[in-house]
């Protein structure tokens, strides 16, 4: 018998089979609408013969593949159990994290690291390394620049903390704001009254606010001001004292606008200041203020700068592939 047949044989008797119970979450919300996440199920594990039946799964296969796939499955249980459901998106993130942390993103085994509780309950908390860093600094700087591309949850990890803070009582309001229609803030030529015109830059921001807070409540927050979303340059002539303030997209601010932005920082005030500086929109003969602020601020005491990149993204898996592609692009544009 050649080594290849031995090795054949050897994993022919190996093989073994378990049977897991899923008693504990909804069976359709684990196995998906048609079986769709059962089928993500079976193409990350390929060597394995995987059956479900009522509430439980059989897997047939090597041991070591089985423990795998046990880990991963128990993942997703823990997530059920914590959340009631469980997103297609979601559900390729977890069984596509195969290191510690990664675990650790999606399995609730540090309660206190909540932010907030939203609408129904939901959790929101810091699911990444450079997220959770970010949750760390503001507790000892009160200015923070959080840098990194698309989907790497700076945004919203920034509102998370601006809520926690007003839940909290640490600030009387929040401020948002964005540099509106690129970084011209030339509003005149859309339509509508000043709301309709800069709402559609503001969206994300809302959309973050949406997931925190109940929409009665954040109707009224909104009505008196507690809650401010307003383009940048309404910020100017203004202190703002008591609040906490995050500048997204900040990688559109000339080097006046972010200065501007900077200089109204009172007294009791926290600021976040976001951008991704691979996707300005300035026009040519201008240069990002978010690129200069960071390199003259970088060695200032109690202003904290943190670094996020594709290992954060949090939306869908292309989008890490997406950014690691146009990443290499770009270096070899830069060689």
């Amino acid at each position: 018998m050649n080594k290849q047949s031995l090795n054949n044989h050897l994993n022919f008797n190996t093989l073994t089979e378990t049977i897991i119970n899923l008693e504990s979450v909804n069976p359709i919300e684990f196995f998906g609408a048609n079986n769709g996440k059962l089928d993500l199920l079976k193409k990350r594990f390929p060597l394995l013969k995987i059956l479900s039946r009522g509430t439980q799964l059989k897997l047939s296969g090597a041991p070591e593949q089985i423990e795998q796939a046990k880990e991963k499955i128990d993942m997703l249980v823990q997530y059920l159990q914590r959340n009631g459901n469980v997103s297609h998106n979601y559900f390729e993130q977890i069984l596509g994290g195969d290191d510690a942390e990664s675990i650790d993103n999606f399995v609730d085994k540090h309660p206190n690291d909540v932010l907030v509780f939203g609408p129904n309950g939901k959790s929101v908390r810091a699911r990444t390394q450079n997220q959770k860093k970010m949750v760390a600094s503001v507790e000892k700087n009160d200015i923070i620049f959080a840098i990194g591309p698309a989907g790497t949850g700076k945004t919203y990890t920034a509102v998370a903390l601006a809520v926690r803070a007003l839940k909290n009582k640490m600030v009387k309001k929040i401020i948002l704001t964005r540099p509106a229609v690129e970084a011209g803030e030339s509003l005149g030529f859309l339509p509508g009254d000043l709301k309709e015109k800069i709402d559609p830059y503001l969206r994300p921001l809302y959309d973050a606010l949406d997931d925190m807070i109940p929409a009665d409540k954040l109707g009224y927050y909104m009505t008196t001001r507690v809650i401010e979303i307003a383009p940048l340059a309404y910020m100017r002539g203004r202190t703002l004292d008591n609040a906490f303030i995050i500048l997204d997209e900040a990688q559109n601010t000339t080097d006046l606008q972010i200065k501007m932005f900077l200089t109204r920082i009172g007294s009791n005030a926290k600021a976040i200041i976001t951008g991704d500086l691979s996707q300005i929109d300035l026009p040519k003969n201008q240069k990002s203020g978010l690129d200069k602020a960071t390199r003259i601020l970088k060695n200032i005491d109690g202003i904290a700068h943190i670094e996020l990149d594709e290992e954060d993204v949090v939306r869908h898996r292309l989008v890490k592939a997406i950014i690691r592609a146009y990443d290499k692009e770009r270096e070899k544009n830069d060689q």
